[in-house]
């Protein structure tokens, strides 16, 4: 399996521009390239027999002022996860689709624009709400979010609190 790795990361590396990569263990690689080489890589990665997308999200580095973007592809066959990274700028998160590639990454794109507020460009369905019709905040999943404060804006403060009581009484001796 260790060979079939190895061979990938030489593979990868003579076609692409890897910044970084990491072997996390046998049946799993990260690799970190630039976003511009994103398309690029994730349509290699599909030719060379990774079919299938098990998941994009995004990570909200603050302090570098960087939103990561991971790709998660796996090779059914080789039995191999590949974690693909790029970083984007947190003020403008911008990146082109990969809906040509992996048609099931369109709903993903939805969530992540959704939730962190990347724009996948070529993808207009990417900018459908699933969950936050009239949202009208910062992306609810970045780290500079208040939800107390957004609950203080939008939800009026209840003035009858509720008192929970159980309803199960314990017998003394038991």
């Amino acid at each position: 399996m260790m060979n079939s790795m190895n061979k990938l990361i030489n593979d990868l590396q003579a076609d692409h521009d890897l910044q970084n990569y990491e072997i996390i263990d046998a049946q799993q690689l990260a690799i970190d390239i630039a976003a511009q080489e994103l398309h690029q890589v994730l349509a290699y990665l599909k030719q060379r027999g990774f079919r299938q997308l098990s998941l994009l999200t995004c990570i909200d580095w603050p302090n570098d002022q960087v939103l990561q973007l991971v790709y998660i592809v796996m090779d059914w066959d080789l039995g191999i996860h590949i974690q693909v990274r790029c970083k984007l700028d947190r003020d403008h998160p911008k990146v082109t689709t990969i809906t040509n590639i992996y048609p099931g990454a369109q709903y993903y794109e939805r969530d992540v624009h959704e939730f962190f507020g990347v724009e996948f460009a070529g993808n207009p369905e990417s900018f459908k709400p699933l969950f936050l019709e009239l949202w009208q905040d910062i992306p609810p999943m970045r780290k500079d979010f208040d939800p107390q404060a957004y609950s203080d804006a939008h939800f009026p403060e209840r003035t009858n609190k509720v008192k929970f009581e159980s309803k199960i009484t314990v017998q003394e001796g038991q």
